[in-house]
């Protein structure tokens, strides 16, 4: 049976998944973008934004297995953009332009329905009103043999994890400090969910934490 994975996700020194007052000027929210500085000059995110080379070290080989057999992803509706409430129309197409990095089925939880949007590159955003269950049968269909990777936001994260619905997580753990945003891990017991640290690393720019169920 596929996984359900958290992959590649960037967590600050303090706790914060992402920074405050996210818009379109700061999709990460305020200071979101320094949780990933051992991910932008990999040759995986230079691949994946139509760039050429890149590093080929410890951060890329992690950067690299977060996209390895995944068959589809679930995201959280700020993931997808920053417009709430009803979708008034089609216009916001989500943070990546045409050619979105994911180039497999993607599910986005959200309150207000919305037709599938199809994308370049093979990705489509389907649109769940379902909730989080539901929307993860769906991905698990997409998916076949493939993993279902949860892509974020902390908050879509933690009610994967408050479920019991996550296999596995990589978090990159960012020397910096953001002092406010969003908390990943805000009253979640790993420990007591059953994770256990299985692989580790450390670079000049992250520590990576392999969990496993």
């Amino acid at each position: 049976m596929s996984k359900v994975k958290v992959m590649a996700f960037s967590v600050s020194i303090d706790g914060y998944g992402a920074g405050p007052e996210q818009s379109i000027d700061n999709p990460l929210g305020i200071g979101g973008g320094e949780l990933h500085r051992w991910f932008f000059p990999t040759r995986a995110f230079q691949q994946m934004t139509g760039g050429e080379g890149g590093s080929t070290d410890v951060d890329n080989e992690f950067a690299e297995r977060s996209f390895a057999n995944i068959g589809a992803w679930i995201l959280g509706r700020n993931m997808f953009g920053p417009v709430r409430g009803p979708w008034l129309d089609d216009s916001w197409k989500g943070w990546w332009g045409d050619t979105p990095p994911y180039h497999t089925p993607v599910f986005v939880l959200t309150h207000h329905a919305r037709e599938p949007l199809v994308m370049n590159g093979g990705t489509t955003f389907h649109f769940v009103t379902g909730g989080i269950e539901a929307a993860l049968a769906q991905a698990r269909d997409a998916a076949g043999d493939g993993d279902v990777r949860i892509g974020g936001g902390p908050a879509t994260i933690r009610q994967y994890l408050r479920a019991g619905l996550v296999d596995e997580m990589h978090l990159a753990l960012s020397p910096v400090l953001l002092g406010r945003g969003e908390l990943l891990l805000e009253g979640i017991d790993l420990r007591e969910a059953g994770f256990a640290c299985t692989e580790h690393a450390a670079t000049a720019t992250a520590t990576h934490v392999v969990l496993k169920r």
